[in-house]
This record gives C-alpha cells, sequence and structure tokens, in this order.
C-alpha cells in the first residue's frame, strides 16, 4: 500500500510540474520592444548626421561655388555605403564566425539573421540597421579632405573600395570580436572604428590630392557660417543616437549616461575653443563654436561608455584645446590642404579620445573601472596598440585605393573645372541662384 502511495504521488507530482517544465522549454527569447524601439530612433538619428548634418557642415565651409558638390558627394557615399553593407558588408564585419580578422558571408544580403544576438535584447535586423548608419557616416567624414578639388567618379568608386576594404575589417577587429577586442581594446562608439580610420584616411587623400588653386596663399573663407552652425547642429543633436545607442538598450543606464558625458564634452570643448579664439584673434566665432563641439564629440565617443562626468570634462577641455593646435599645425606650418580639418578635427580627437580613456577609466576619475584582469598600464598599451595597427591600416590601403581607382578615373578635376567650381563642371547645377 505504502509502495502505491509513493508510486501515486510520483506521478501527480510530475504532472503538477510537466506545463511549467514544458513552457520553460519551448519558450522563446523576443526582443525587447523599448530596446527595440531606442535602436531603430538611434538609427534615424545617426543617419541624420550625414544626411543632413554633416552635408550642411561641410557644405557651409566651402565656397559657394561648391556647395552643392558636397551635398551629393554625402548623398552618394551614403547610398553606395549602404548597398555595399547590406549586400556582403555586415556579413563580414559582424557574421558569427570564429574569424578574428574578417567574417564570413553567412549573412550576405542580410539573410540567416538571428532573432537576437548573444547577449543582446534585439533582433539582429536592428542591429545590422543600426551598424549600417556607422558604415555611412565613416566614409562620407573623408569628404572633407577632397572637397572643392576631387572628381565625382573617383569620389564614389574610392568611397566604395574604401568601405568595403577599410572600415568593414576594422569593424570586424573592434566590434566583431576580432583580435583587437580579444586583446581588451575599448571603443563604445567609434574612435578607432570611425575617427581613427576616416581622420587617418583624410591626411592621405590630402596629400595624394596636392592642394587647391591658391591654398594657402588664397584666403578661402567659408561662404555660410550659419549653414555650418546648423549642420554642427544636426550632428550633435544626431550624436544622441552615435554614442546613446552604442549602449544598444534603453533598460538600464547606459544610453542615459553615455548622451550625458557626449553632451558636457562638446559644451565644454566648444567654450574652450571660443575661449583661445577670443584671446588670440579677439573675436569667438561661430564656425569657431561648431568646430570646437565637434571635436568634442569626436573625442568623447570611444569612452561615451566608460567614463563620468569629470573624464568628460576632461577630455571636452583637451579636445578644444589640442585639436584648436592641430588645425593650426596641418594647416599653417605643414600647410596640407585637408580642407575643412578632418584629421586635426576628428582623426586627433578620436585617437586623443581612445588612449586617455585607459586612464579616465578609472573609478579615481569616475570611470567605470577597468575589465577582470586589466589595468590602466595594460589597458593603455592595448588602446595605444588598437590605434597604432588600425592608423597604419587604414593609411597604407587608403594609399593603395586611391592610386587603383586613379588610373581608371583620375583623382582631381582639371584646373578650368576648379576654377569655375564643381557645382556647375561636375553637375550642370548651381545650389544659389545668385541672380
Amino acid at each position: 500500500m505504502r509502495h502505491s502511495l509513493k508510486i501515486a504521488a510520483f506521478f501527480s507530482t510530475s504532472l503538477l510540474t510537466a506545463p511549467a517544465f514544458a513552457q520553460e522549454v519551448v519558450a522563446e527569447a523576443v526582443p525587447d520592444s523599448g530596446d527595440t524601439a531606442w535602436i531603430l530612433t538611434a538609427s534615424a538619428l545617426v543617419l541624420m548626421m550625414t544626411l543632413p548634418g554633416l552635408a550642411l557642415f561641410y557644405g557651409g565651409l566651402v565656397r559657394t561655388k561648391n556647395f552643392l558638390s558636397v551635398l551629393i558627394q554625402c548623398g552618394a557615399i551614403a547610398a553606395v555605403s549602404s548597398v555595399i553593407w547590406i549586400v556582403a558588408g555586415y556579413s563580414l564585419a559582424f557574421s558569427a564566425s570564429d574569424g578574428t580578422v574578417i567574417g564570413n558571408l553567412q549573412n550576405i544580403m542580410f539573410s540567416n539573421m538571428f532573432a537576437m544576438r548573444d547577449g543582446q535584447t534585439i533582433g539582429e535586423l536592428v542591429f545590422g540597421l543600426f551598424q549600417m548608419t556607422f558604415a555611412i557616416i565613416t566614409p562620407a567624414l573623408i569628404v572633407g579632405a577632397w572637397v572643392e578639388r576631387a572628381r565625382f567618379g573617383w569620389v564614389v568608386a574610392f568611397s566604395a573600395l574604401w568601405s568595403l576594404l577599410v572600415y568593414v575589417p576594422v569593424a570586424r577587429w573592434v566590434w566583431g570580436n576580432g583580435f583587437l577586442a580579444n586583446q581588451g581594446v575599448i571603443d563604445f562608439a567609434g574612435g578607432i572604428v570611425v575617427h581613427t580610420t576616416a581622420g587617418v584616411s583624410a591626411l592621405v587623400v590630402a596629400l595624394m590630392l596636392g592642394k587647391r588653386i591658391g591654398f594657402p596663399r588664397t584666403l578661402m573663407l567659408p561662404h555660410s557660417p550659419a549653414l555650418t552652425v546648423a549642420g554642427a547642429g544636426l550632428l550633435w543633436v544626431g550624436w544622441f543616437g552615435f554614442n546613446g545607442g552604442s549602449a544598444l538598450a534603453a533598460s538600464d543606464d547606459g544610453a542615459a549616461t553615455a548622451i550625458i558625458v557626449t553632451h558636457l564634452a562638446a559644451s565644454v570643448a566648444a567654450l574652450v575653443w571660443m575661449l583661445i579664439e577670443k584671446i588670440k584673434v579677439g573675436k569667438a566665432t561661430a564656425v569657431g563654436f561648431a568646430t570646437g563641439a565637434i571635436a568634442g564629440l569626436a573625442t568623447i565617443t570611444p569612452a561615451s561608455g566608460s567614463v563620468g562626468p569629470l573624464g568628460a570634462i576632461i577630455l571636452g577641455v583637451l579636445a578644444g584645446l589640442v585639436c584648436f593646435y592641430a588645425v593650426h599645425l596641418v594647416k599653417g606650418k605643414l600647410q596640407i590642404d585637408d580642407s575643412l580639418d578632418v584629421f586635426a578635427v576628428h582623426g586627433v580627437g578620436g585617437i586623443m579620445g581612445s588612449i586617455l580613456l585607459a586612464v579616465l577609466v578609472s573609478p579615481t576619475f569616475g570611470g567605470n573601472g577597468y575589465a577582470e584582469g586589466m589595468a590602466m598600464g595594460s589597458q593603455l598599451w592595448a588602446q595605444i596598440k588598437g590605434v597604432g595597427i588600425v592608423g597604419v591600416y587604414s593609411a597604407v590601403v587608403t594609399l593603395i585605393i586611391g592610386y587603383m581607382v586613379s588610373m581608371v578615373i583620375p583623382m582631381r578635376v582639371s584646373e578650368d573645372q576648379e576654377r569655375d567650381g564643381l557645382d556647375i563642371s561636375s553637375h550642370g547645377e548651381r545650389a544659389w541662384d545668385m541672380d
């Protein structure tokens, strides 16, 4: 009788617990709707950074006869980069394979995407879309190095190859569980992947193309500081998605913290830049305010997930100070016509932020602290190594791509076309009807 009761109790317990067990087995993880909504919004904000933010920021800095050409170049780069990213770029950068240098083609055409990637609460399609906006703005940043003299066909072909051969591999190394990530390199939102690659490549392109006619003897003033400030404002707002979205969630404080330190660094850098202008030339300019803010944004980007407000203030001060003098070094002393200061602002800022985060991530400065097994010295070495490898790779491959494309499409327009302006000579249109 006792055995019968035990058997009955066993089956009763099994029946009672079976539904819960079955539910646990068949339940599938689903993306978090709040996190998904935030990343979709952040994707739109980052796309806004290129179209129209960067286009207006750069466009206001060139002469009237070249304004439209800058807008068209930014738009064309956005289009070709998007196609490359969806067709193969995403898969090569982020496919779930063991390749630490490059991925495979399992996600070609955005196929075979997971419902959710490991460790994330958003669908992989949403993740791929968000990363696409970074792949768009990075080559578009280089536009500032070749404005007013580069041939449009060369620009599009170069940008397409650069996206595939520079941006995609570096994204794999740092963000796709590549060899730099495995060595402890931190790059929260693109100080290495975006700003180091674009900044170094811009310097190389500027040297390859040579100076604009009249540089540096002729004063080449921005035709519309108002448009530049408007573009900078769009970039500033969009950067909330750039850095805040890189938390890949909205359900904790990660995104909010990244946005706060981003805004703080930009504010401090803009104030420092204007203060230096006031001391040196007697007036704080609109272009100076805009450029200082962008320098602060570029500098905080790699550290925005690691540092606190004190670290953001330190990076903001250094961004305004160092990038200001980097502009004068590159253009004034070295007389390199990096026309819109891509290297001096984005390159120097991104490199500086990527290296200094190794110090500012320390709890002493209000940072998040070091990963297990890392200390200030080892983190600093990892950051320097990451910047150095990516910088050298970007320079060499940019040089090769530039000359390869120039064998088919000349880099520069003719002197007559340059004097006429690229709006008319390259596109047959005028941005402004001056009549």
